[in-house]
């Protein structure tokens, strides 16, 4: 995840609210973890190490999923674009070009 992907989600994640030891894993790594898991589909067992435990991923995504959190979190991103007063043209875009695909040419030779 870039930073700029992690300064929008970051503040859309609820803050822990009862101190205690510190974290040992930072929520990013776990939330990267989680995002591996989904972008794979592999077991959760599988979860790189530099992601933190597994059981803690997944501890993670299951309370966040239970409360509602990932649900949230996607109706705000999904309606942040929405509210922007710029919307991009739909003539713009790598899935448009200036000018239609040009139609392969018949061979006209007399050899063929």
């Amino acid at each position: 995840m870039t930073n700029s992907q992690w300064a929008r989600l970051q503040p859309l994640l609820p803050q822990g609210i009862e101190p205690g030891r510190p974290q040992v894993w930072t929520r990013r790594q776990l939330v990267d973890g989680i995002r591996w898991r989904t972008r794979t589909g592999a077991p959760w067992r599988h979860v790189p190490e530099r992601y933190g435990p597994w059981d803690r991923v997944y501890d993670l995504f299951r309370r966040r999923r239970r409360d509602g959190t990932w649900a949230q979190i996607l109706t705000r991103l999904q309606a942040a674009p929405d509210a922007s007063a710029e919307r991009p043209s739909p003539n713009c875009g790598p899935w448009r070009t200036a000018q239609p695909p040009k139609k392969p040419r018949r061979c006209t030779s007399s050899l063929l």
